[in-house]
């Protein structure tokens, strides 16, 4: 399928079985699919969350802006395991961080964040 508009359904492999039934369907989705650029990015964001400890220290921050040391009491890893989550994290725009003298304090990037967290919860408590 090179141009969404000139979806057929004839060009379906399985037209014997459908019998062309949702073609109209396909059409009006086709026009709002997501690109594959817009579809890497999101996997991208999935990612970034699907590991346990940065999951944790998300819902860490949720709570407010925090220094390594207090995440790591918290989360109950090395000092270096946060760290690097943290990197993976801030890479992904899901935490920011402020400097004060030698101290970094990281939070929350933003309410996207929080809410995809709160969905998360959420979906998973029904």
């Amino acid at each position: 399928m090179t141009d969404k508009t000139e979806l057929n359904c004839i060009d379906c492999p399985h037209h014997v079985e459908c019998g062309g039934k949702n073609i109209e369907l396909v059409k009006r989705l086709a026009e709002k699919m997501i690109t594959e650029e817009e579809a890497y990015y999101v996997a991208e964001l999935f990612k970034a969350i699907s590991d346990l400890t940065r999951v944790r220290i998300l819902f860490c921050l949720l709570g407010g802006e925090m220094c390594v040391c207090d995440i790591q009491e918290l989360v109950g890893v090395t000092q270096s395991a946060v760290s690097h989550q943290l990197r993976v994290l801030k890479q992904a725009g899901l935490v920011k961080y402020r400097r004060e003298g030698k101290s970094l304090y990281y939070s929350i990037a933003d309410s996207h964040v929080s809410t995809m967290l709160a969905i998360g919860l959420e979906h998973i408590s029904e």
